[in-house]
């Protein structure tokens, strides 16, 4: 019996026309349809696994890489690093250090299930469902009135508008309620990140520390009334973004799958996914063009804010035409990268768009006409009416399935938008977080040198709570660097009227600053009381924005005040001590009148309002730095006179001798890293200054007698 022959592996076409070869290549798919799909479904199923392997192996290299740059950086000085010294800028992209810092933004603007977000996210997502089960029904209604009016059934085609305009009430009504929901939750963001920043800048003295101590951040005010603000609108943005664009996708690629074929679906799936392969690549990183941009917006907006601090110092040095080609530059330098983004913009938008709604549009026109052309397994007899209604549902799931797809795929430069914006707000929280640990960032300029200097700032000394003022071998650092003082060593008991002098750049309010908490001990120990127990007057007061009462009272409240049993005739009798009751004449709202006191109040008075400010909070140490230059001798009799009778230790920088006769002990810097600390005997010292006066004059007159003589003796 002869051998049976086997089937041939390629197909024998008989009719060798193109419309026979498709429909012979159609009748075969259809007659192995199921085979084809599961080894569709298989293939993207493996893939799916392969890419998530993939994916772990990258978040592993990544760990070791993270390490690694740990591990080098715990090598560096952090006072010289690249990143203190702004060469080295942080990269936004789409990694790991992204999504840990979105994650710990997240969990600071929803801070657990229980919270009004976590409901209003709920509520959201619930109209986000209900929206597209809405949009699922109208695409089945237009292909029913499509449908009527081709059979040329008015009856049927008024019945189905009418039931069209009936769905447009919850229709319009969801959208509402979507962009309700979005504004509400940007606002809730908002709320939640900008007072968790508040809590930590405006404590432990973190505030002063950004700008002070490190040199990291340059624009705090910019960052947190700003940045945030886009940080919270980009998120809410993001989510409903993307969420209902992902959930449109799935249910209409579903019930499309349902009407022309799973495999139609993910064959065009994946021309469609090698086209945004294609557009992701070409995509610019718009991330880094916000970042830069929000960057150089702080820029300009600090050269303005700068103008107004130094506007005195400016207009009488005439340098307005300078400051002009500062703040000139500064512009420039945005619009410039602000008109490069719009270019990179139009040419990506241009791509997009020819992809999008046309390549992607001509590829859905074929897929919806699979019904029409070719009668799929199960399909039943179609007339014109019906293959007119599948066609115009399935053009409109569709074309809301490509626009969802269009929306996740316009969205990737959403996400590296608000990537920039996590950057930039992340930034912030971990700069405050270093300072909070104490921390610094900071550029050296010293004049010595910085290599002597680094081992000494990199240190830190103790901090003892003790009702006495001790210095036990602590370095005097400047703002700069340099070491004013190696190792300084005193003791203070309450009581001991300091005076501290020396000339400028010696480190006297170094010193107070270390006293008042401001700067961190970089070596030996300081005992000292609480912050509380020490007040603080500098030459040119602080005053707030508030009411004349609150002037006196600062930082205290209303409420604080009236809690200590501290009433307005108290407050008026201190005004009196130092003629001051006037002020409440000035105005007929007496205590509760405001104004911008720094521009109503001259420099005296300023000096007057803050030593009333040290008899309201009658501290055991009062730090008094030049806060009598502008008064008269009487007036500053007064100050410290009532000051000592209040038990007031007083810690004075002053260069008047008027002032010595208040001081029992003098702490002398002399400028070069020595310093002297005795008792002060006042009346002494001043003899000892008035000879010392005598024997300069004399001194001054030698020269001329020793002419005078040589003239003489030439006689």
């Amino acid at each position: 019996m002869a051998p049976s022959l086997s089937k041939p592996v390629l197909p024998v076409f008989r009719d060798r026309t193109v419309k026979g070869i498709i429909t012979q290549l159609t009748s075969m798919y259809l007659d192995n349809r199921t085979r084809i799909s599961r080894a569709v479904y298989i293939t993207l199923f493996v893939a799916l696994v392969n890419r998530v392997r993939h994916a772990i192996a990258e978040q592993k290299a990544a760990s070791v890489r993270d390490a690694a740059k740990r591990a080098e950086r715990q090598g560096t000085t952090a006072s010289t690093s690249d990143d203190a010294l702004g060469g080295k800028k942080k990269k936004v992209e789409l990694n790991r250090d992204f999504f840990r810092s979105l994650l710990r933004l997240l969990k600071i603007v929803v801070p657990g299930w229980r919270s009004k977000e976590t409901r209003l996210l709920i509520s959201h997502s619930f109209f986000l469902v209900l929206r597209t089960l809405i949009s699922l029904k109208v695409a089945a209604m237009d292909g029913a009135i499509v449908k009527a009016l081709v059979k040329g059934n008015g009856r049927e085609f008024i019945t189905r508008i009418v039931y069209w305009m009936l769905i447009a009430v919850p229709a319009t009504f969801t959208n509402s309620m979507l962009s309700y929901h979005q504004a509400e939750l940007s606002l809730k963001y908002r709320t939640r990140l900008t007072q968790y920043i508040h809590d930590k800048y405006l404590s432990q003295l973190t505030f002063y520390g950004i700008s002070a101590l490190d040199d990291r951040i340059k624009n705090p005010d910019q960052l947190i009334a700003v940045d945030v603000a886009k940080f919270s609108n980009s998120l809410a943005e993001l989510y409903s973004n993307l969420a209902k664009p992902i959930l449109d996708m799935t249910i209409y690629t579903f019930s499309l799958s349902k009407s022309v074929g799973g495999e139609g679906v993910v064959f065009m799936s994946l021309l469609v996914q090698l086209s945004a392969n294609v557009m992701r690549a070409l995509t610019p990183p718009f991330g880094k063009y916000v970042a830069e941009e929000a960057r150089l917006e702080g820029e300009f907006r600090f050269q303005h804010s700068r103008l107004i601090d130094h506007s005195e110092e400016v207009a009488l040095y005439a340098g307005h035409e300078a400051e002009k080609d500062t703040l000139d530059k500064g512009y420039f330098t945005l619009i410039k990268h602000v008109n490069y983004i719009l270019r990179r913009r139009f040419y990506h938008s241009f791509m997009e768009d020819f992809v999008i709604k046309y390549f992607w549009g001509a590829l859905g026109l074929m897929l919806c006409s699979v019904p029409v052309f070719v009668k799929l397994p199960g399909q039943l007899q179609m007339n014109m009416g019906d293959r007119t209604e599948t066609f115009v549902t399935n053009r409109r799931m569709l074309l809301s399935a490509s626009d969802a797809f269009g929306r996740i795929m316009f969205s990737y430069r959403e996400i590296m938008e608000l990537a920039g914006y996590t950057s930039r707000v992340s930034s912030l929280l971990e700069v405050m977080d270093d300072i909070q640990n104490g921390h610094f960032e900071k550029k050296l300029v010293s004049s010595s040198g910085t290599e002597d200097n680094e081992a000494v700032l990199k240190g830190r000394g103790k901090v003892v709570e003790s009702r006495d003022i001790e210095f036990i071998d602590v370095p005097i650092i400047s703002p700069n660097g340099d070491v004013l003082v190696k190792a300084l060593s005193f003791k203070l008991r309450a009581g001991d009227h300091l005076l501290v002098v020396g000339p400028n750049g010696c480190g006297k309010s170094s010193l107070f600053r270390i006293l008042g908490g401001l700067w961190p001990v970089y070596g030996g120990t300081v005992h000292k009381p609480p912050f509380t127990d020490i007040f603080y007057i500098p030459q040119r007061p602080y005053l707030s924005r508030g009411s004349l009462r609150q002037q006196i009272i600062y930082p205290d409240g209303l409420r604080t005040m009236r809690a200590k049993g501290v009433t307005d005739a108290d407050l008026l009798a201190i005004l009196k001590v130092l003629n001051l009751e006037h002020l409440l004449q000035l105005y007929p709202e007496g205590w509760d009148a405001e104004a911008e006191w720094r521009d109503v109040l001259s420099g005296g008075l300023q000096q007057r309002v803050a030593m009333a400010r040290l008899f309201y909070h009658k501290p055991r140490y009062a730090i008094l730095d030049e806060c009598t230059s502008s008064v008269t001798l009487e007036t500053e009799k007064v100050m410290y006179d009532n000051a000592k009778a209040l038990g007031i230790t007083l810690m004075t920088v002053s260069h008047r001798r008027s002032l010595w006769k208040y001081h029992t002990h003098i702490l002398q810097f002399d400028g070069q890293g020595k310093f002297v600390f005795t008792k002060l005997d006042a009346e002494k010292r001043l003899e000892l200054e008035d000879e010392k006066e005598d024997l300069d004059v004399l001194l001054r007159q030698v020269p001329e007698l020793e002419r005078r003589i040589a003239e003489l003796t030439a006689e």
